[in-house]
């Protein structure tokens, strides 16, 4: 399996982690898979094209660089990756705040969406 592949099953195996954190009310996890869920895509996304980077910010950055400023992929999934980021700070890191439910729930479905769209586009990919 590549390095693509792997990221790709991590992503999704993140992505259920997600669903299941939610359910059990646990929003920060939530939070934390749904990003993690969506930065393995950008780093899957990256790789095709030989990119890597040594940071979270660095991945964000670079994924907005070469697939949402020219447009290969949704101007929305720029701004999701980075908004998860910063929500997954919160869920993993804050005391005293939290996620909440609507939180959580508003960002399962963003990354279910991200999810859907970088997995179609790196399924096209030779």
């Amino acid at each position: 399996m590549s390095a693509v592949q792997d990221l790709i099953a991590k992503a999704e195996r993140f992505l259920r982690t997600a669903e299941k954190a939610i359910e059990l009310g646990d929003y920060d996890t939530c939070a934390s898979r749904c990003y993690y869920a969506m930065f393995y895509l950008a780093e899957a996304a990256l790789l095709t094209r030989g990119i890597t980077a040594s940071s979270h910010k660095g991945v964000i950055t670079l994924f907005g660089q070469h697939f949402v400023k020219p447009g290969t992929l949704p101007r929305d999934l720029g701004k999701a990756l980075a908004e998860a980021y910063d929500k997954r700070l919160i869920g993993d890191y804050a005391t005293g705040l939290g996620i909440t439910r609507e939180d959580a729930e508003e960002l399962l479905q963003t990354a279910q969406h991200f999810v859907q769209q970088v997995s179609d586009y790196l399924q096209r990919q030779p």
